[in-house]
């Protein structure tokens, strides 16, 4: 039943590190018989979902369970991967342009520059949250266009043109 398949679509789209670039190409599966704008759609919803939790409450768990005994490294882990993609992001731009950074951040196909990583940044950064949800929203459509083109082929087209 398609249901399913769209359902593993929009909870792929939701995990982390994997978010939108993992469910594009699930959801595109030419065996799965899926509907690729319903596909873009659901997983556009799926990983947009958890940006306004990790936005405000993802610092302040992950500065709570620092010390935690079991949660402790992972945690910290998680803290420092915000703080770090928070100073390259600052780096890049002013503050004008720290809007268009983010943007491009999360719109880089690559694992650990999505949705949760660039929302946690702009957290660390203070990063008005209307303006990085914006930004967040922005790059998560033009991921899914990158992945959607890569799904089907097209950038191997490309390359095959040019060889």
């Amino acid at each position: 039943m398609n249901f399913y398949k769209y359902l593993c679509v929009f909870l792929v789209s939701m995990v982390p590190i994997i978010e939108l670039r993992g469910a594009v190409p699930i959801g595109l599966n030419p065996e799965w018989g899926l509907n690729p704008a319903l596909v873009y759609v659901i997983a556009i919803i799926g990983n947009m979902l958890p940006v306004p939790f990790i936005y405000l409450f993802a610092r302040k768990v992950l500065i709570w369970g620092c010390d935690k005994k079991y949660i402790g490294k992972f945690f910290t882990f998680c803290l420092e991967k915000g703080e770090k993609g928070g100073r390259k992001l600052e780096e890049k731009a002013s503050k004008n342009g720290l809007f268009i950074a983010l943007m491009l951040f999360v719109a880089i196909p690559l694992p650990g520059t999505g949705a949760w990583t660039g929302t946690l940044a702009a957290s660390m950064l203070d990063f008005d949250f209307k303006r990085s949800t914006l930004a967040v929203l922005l790059g998560v459509l033009i991921a899914g266009i990158i992945m959607g083109l890569a799904s089907i082929g097209v950038f191997g087209a490309f390359s095959s043109i040019f060889q």
